[in-house]
C-alpha cells in the first residue's frame, strides 16, 4: 500500500482522487488476489555441478550391419573430334588420405563434443572398425578409399549417433539451489490463419491430423485465454482437468529451464501441463505408447525426460513444503489412458513418477 502511495506523483492527482474514493487497501487486496487467482507458485531450481566434472566416451563396438555402400561411378571418357578414338580416366574427388582411417577421423574431429586428444584411442578404433567392415564386402581397396571418401561425412555422422548412446558424465556431487518469489507465466505465441475460428476444447475433433494447426478456447480453469495442443489425447486431457483442478497451463519454453540427457545433447523438457490442485500440483507428460517396447518399458528418451522432470518436482517439494507451499508431483500418463471417466486423484495414485 505504502509502495502505491508513493508512486501517485502529483501528475497523477486526478489518479490519486479515485484511488481514494476506493481505498488504496481494497485496490491493493484486490490486485493480489487476481494474480493468485491467475497463476502457480513456481519456484526457481538450478542444479550445479560441484568439483571436477568428468565426462568421455565408454569403448564400444559398432552397428554396422545395415551400411552397404556402394563405390561411386568416377570414370571421365575422352573423345577425340577427329578421330573418335575415346579413352577413359579415373577421377579424384576430395582430398586423398594416407591411410583409410583418416577419411573418418578428419570428419570426426570436426564435432564439438570430439577431442582428438581425449578420445583419440576410441576414434581410431572405431574409424578402423569401419574400413574392415568395407572391406568385408567391396572387392578392392579402390573401391574402399572410393566410398570412404565420397561417404566420409555420413559415416562420421553415423558413427557420432552411436559414439553419443555410449556418453558418460560424473561430477564430485550436485547443489541444489531453489529460490522463492514470483516467476511469471511466459508469454505463449502462436501461429493461426487469418480470420481462424477458436475451437471450444469440449468439441471432439473429427480430422485429428490437423489438430495442431487449431486454436482451442472457452476455457475457465486455464491461466491462459486460448491454447494449442499436439495432440487429441492433451485436448482430451485438458476435459478432465478443467473438470477436476483448480487452475492449469501448457508451459511454454522456457517456464521452467529443466534440462535433460539425450546423448551428448541436453535439450530442454518441456512438460505437457502443470496442474494445480487442492494439496498438490503435477507436473503431467501424457505419452503414445508407441515410446514403450513389447514389454512395456518406456524408451531412454522419455524416461530421461521423466527422470529431470521428477527430480525437479522432488527439489521444489522439498523448498515448497518448509515454505507453507504445495508438493509438486511427476506424472507420466499413458495416452490411452486418458479417459474422461478417469480422475486427475486416480492418475496421482497410478502414474506419479518419482525419481531414481
Amino acid at each position: 500500500v505504502k509502495a502505491v502511495t508513493e508512486r501517485l506523483t502529483d501528475k497523477q492527482q486526478s489518479l490519486l482522487q479515485d484511488v481514494e474514493a476506493v481505498g488504496v487497501d481494497a485496490i491493493v487486496a484486490k490486485t493480489a488476489e487476481l494474480v493468485v487467482q491467475h497463476t502457480i507458485d513456481i519456484p526457481r531450481v538450478v542444479v550445479v555441478p560441484t568439483g571436477e566434472v568428468r565426462y568421455g566416451y565408454k569403448p564400444f563396438s559398432l552397428d554396422l550391419s545395415s551400411l552397404n555402400l556402394q563405390p561411386a561411378k568416377r570414370d571421365i571418357v575422352i573423345q577425340s573430334l577427329e578421330t573418335n578414338e575415346q579413352e577413359t580416366m579415373t577421377a579424384q574427388v576430395g582430398i586423398v588420405e594416407s591411410r583409410p582411417e583418416n577419411y573418418i577421423i578428419h570428419a570426426l574431429v570436426d564435432y564439438d563434443d570430439i577431442s582428438y586428444d581425449d578420445d583419440a584411442e576410441l576414434i581410431y578404433a572405431l574409424a578402423n572398425q569401419t574400413v574392415e567392415h568395407l572391406r568385408s564386402y567391396l572387392s578392392s581397396e579402390d573401391e574402399v578409399n572410393n566410398v570412404l571418401d565420397g561417404n566420409r561425412a555420413l559415416l562420421a555422422k553415423i558413427i557420432h549417433t552411436q559414439m553419443a548412446e555410449n556418453f558418460w558424465e560424473e561430477a564430485a556431487g550436485y547443489e541444489v539451489k531453489v529460490s522463492s518469489g514470483f516467476t511469471p507465466l511466459k508469454l505463449c505465441a502462436y501461429t493461426a490463419t487469418k480470420g481462424q475460428a477458436i475451437n471450444s476444447y469440449r468439441d471432439t475433433v473429427n480430422s485429428k491430423s490437423k489438430i495442431k494447426q487449431m486454436l482451442f478456447g472457452n476455457f475457465n480453469k486455464c491461466l491462459y485465454p486460448l491454447q494449442k495442443f499436439d495432440s487429441d489425447t492433451e485436448r482430451r486431457f485438458a476435459v478432465m482437468v478443467e473438470r477436476d483442478c483448480e487452475k492449469w497451463f501448457k508451459p511454454a519454453k522456457g517456464q521452467f529451464q529443466i534440462y535433460y540427457k539425450s546423448g551428448v545433447e541436453t535439450p530442454e523438457y518441456v512438460p505437457d501441463f502443470v496442474v494445480e490442485m487442492d494439496k498438490q500440483v503435477l507436473m503431467v507428460e501424457t505419452k503414445s505408447t508407441q515410446h514403450r517396447d513389447e514389454k512395456g518399458c518406456w524408451s531412454a528418451d522419455v524416461l530421461a525426460k521423466a527422470e529431470a522432470g521428477a527430480q525437479w518436482c522432488e527439489n521444489a517439494s522439498q523448498h515448497l513444503l518448509a515454505n507453507g507451499g504445495k508438493e509438486w508431483k511427476y506424472l507420466l500418463i499413458p495416452h490411452d489412458e486418458v479417459k474422461e471417466h478417469n480422475t486427475l486423484d486416480s492418475f496421482v495414485q497410478r502414474f506419479t513418477y518419482t525419481s531414481e
